[in-house]
C-alpha cells in the first residue's frame, strides 16, 4: 500500500479536511462549523491551516489543524502556532509522528496544544513539549458588596486601554464567550469566561484573566457579578491566579496542556488567539 503524502492545508483544501474532521472526530460538529472555526487566524501571512495526510486517490486520512497568531509579549513580537484537531485513521496511525514533525518544524513559532488526549500529550512530550500546571480552583460564588462590575460593551471599551482594549475587541465577536471587567479606574481586570455546568449547576469557566494582581484584589466583585447572572460557581485554573481564594477547592489530575518554545515560558501562555477562542469547545 502506497504511503499517503503530507501536505499543507490551504484555503482550497480546508473544506476537505473539515469534512474528514466531521466524520471522524469524537466531537459532533458539522464540517461547516469546523471550517468556520479554522478560518479564524490572527497572523496575516499565516503559512497554512495545518497539515493533512492524503492518499494517491485523493482521500484525506488524517491531519492536524493549526491556529496562527502574532502577539506582543514583554515588549517583543512573538508568533504562536496552536495545534488543534489532531486526527489520523487507524490504518495510517504510523504516520502521526511525521505529521506532527511537519507542524513543529516550522521555524519562528512557539507551539501549544490545549486539548491533547493522553496519547497526543505523550507524543508531544517526546518532542520536548513542556506541561502546564493542570490544577483548577472551584470557587463558590458568594454575594458581596462594592463597585459594580462592567459587562456592557460600551463600558468595557471605556475602561480598557492599549493592548487590553485590543484583546477585548479581537475576542468580542465570539458568541460563546462572555466578557466582564472588575476593579476600579486605574485597577481594572478583564475576564473572559464561558457559561458551563459543574455538578449539574450553572458555572462560569474562566478562559482569560488580564491582570492577576487586580483580580486578587477584586475577586469577590467577580463572584458577585457571576452569581447575579445565575452562575453558582467559578472554575479557574490556578495558573491564572496571583493567589488561590481561601474558599476554593483545588482539583487536578486532568490531561495536561503542553507547549514548546525557546522564547516564552509557561507564565506567558494563555488561551487567547487559539482553538479555545475560535471553537466552542
Amino acid at each position: 500500500m502506497a504511503q499517503p503524502t503530507i501536505e499543507p492545508i490551504t484555503a482550497a483544501t480546508l473544506p476537505d479536511f473539515c469534512v474528514f474532521l466531521a466524520k471522524n472526530m469524537p466531537v459532533t460538529r458539522p464540517a461547516v462549523d469546523w471550517e468556520h472555526g479554522l478560518r479564524q487566524q490572527w497572523l496575516p501571512d499565516h503559512p497554512n491551516f495545518g497539515f493533512m495526510l492524503r492518499t494517491e486517490a485523493g482521500d484525506v486520512v488524517g491531519g492536524i489543524g493549526a491556529y496562527y497568531a502574532a502577539r506582543i509579549l514583554h515588549g517583543r513580537p512573538e508568533k504562536f502556532c496552536n495545534i488543534t484537531s489532531w486526527c489520523v485513521l487507524d490504518t495510517y496511525r504510523q504516520q502521526s509522528m511525521k505529521l506532527a514533525m511537519a507542524v513543529i518544524s516550522q521555524p519562528g513559532f512557539s507551539f501549544t496544544d490545549f486539548s491533547p488526549t493522553k496519547v497526543v500529550a505523550g507524543t508531544l512530550k517526546f518532542f520536548k513539549f513542556a506541561e502546564l500546571d493542570d490544577s483548577e480552583a472551584v470557587v463558590l460564588n458568594l454575594p458581596g458588596y462594592g463597585r459594580r462590575a462592567l459587562s456592557a460593551p460600551s463600558d468595557i471599551e471605556a475602561a480598557l486601554q492599549g493592548d487590553a482594549l485590543t484583546i477585548y475587541r479581537d475576542h468580542a465577536g465570539f458568541s460563546w464567550l462572555r466578557h466582564v471587567v472588575v476593579g476600579k479606574p486605574g485597577d481594572w481586570c478583564h475576564v473572559v469566561y464561558k457559561r458551563s455546568t459543574f455538578k449539574r449547576l450553572p458555572t462560569a469557566s474562566v478562559v482569560y484573566v488580564g491582570n492577576k494582581a487586580a483580580l486578587a484584589r477584586h475577586f469577590r466583585q467577580l463572584c458577585t457579578f457571576l452569581l447575579s447572572r445565575g452562575m453558582v460557581s467559578t472554575l479557574i485554573e490556578c495558573r491564572m491566579l496571583a493567589q488561590v481564594p481561601w474558599s476554593a477547592k483545588v482539583r487536578s489530575g486532568f490531561v495536561r496542556k503542553v507547549f514548546l518554545s525557546t522564547t516564552v515560558d509557561a507564565a506567558d501562555i494563555d488561551y487567547l488567539y487559539s482553538e479555545r477562542i475560535a471553537l466552542d469547545l
